[in-house]
């Protein structure tokens, strides 16, 4: 995760006006949104299928037609904010799976704390722009006003980025 936040900020650093024209086009991505949304739907069908609760086991091959079926469907007729959306649900997904990793190391290192804040900054993140995604047009826009402000936007998500991929080498190397 760290090298994947790194990189797009690598990326933002040394081409800021082609990153910043790409992020102004973001929100409203319907190609972006479209493997977004079909990959967050993919992505909490699996999370249903891992789902043990035996009260819902009569019920889950209508939930993955349900599930799958509003996934489709939202690709095809809410297609305003699209990207913003499919992002913002992937957000909440990548939370689940940051908690879910980190709960059972929780003893193990205090750094497992960085982290789980962090998914909790997804989650709200995720609620925020699913109730309203012109948000992510606005954010973007402040964020992209000037090539300084959006230099140091990257720098410091780089240096989080960087973070993160050192305690994977240091702190989180040897927890199973």
């Amino acid at each position: 995760m760290g090298i994947a936040i790194a990189a797009l900020q690598v990326f933002g650093l040394t081409r800021t006006e082609r990153y910043a024209q790409w992020l102004r086009k973001f929100p409203r991505s319907v190609p972006l949104g479209v493997a977004f949304t079909l990959a967050a739907t993919a992505w909490f069908l699996y999370y249903l299928s891992q789902e043990s609760i035996a009260d819902l086991s009569s019920f889950k091959p209508l939930l993955y037609v349900l599930f799958g079926g509003v996934g489709v469907a939202t690709c095809i007729f809410v297609q305003d904010f699209l990207a913003t959306r499919g992002f913002a649900v992937l957000l909440l997904l990548l939370a689940k799976l940051l908690v879910d990793t980190g709960r059972p190391h929780l003893d193990d290192t205090p750094w497992v704390l960085l982290v789980q804040g962090f998914a909790y900054v997804l989650v709200i993140a995720g609620m925020w722009l699913t109730i309203s995604p012109w948000r992510m047009r606005d954010l973007v826009n402040w964020a992209t006003a000037s090539q300084a402000r959006l230099k140091k936007l990257c720098a410091i998500r780089l240096g989080f980025g960087l973070l993160l991929v050192a305690l994977g080498f240091t702190a989180f190397w040897n927890l199973k």
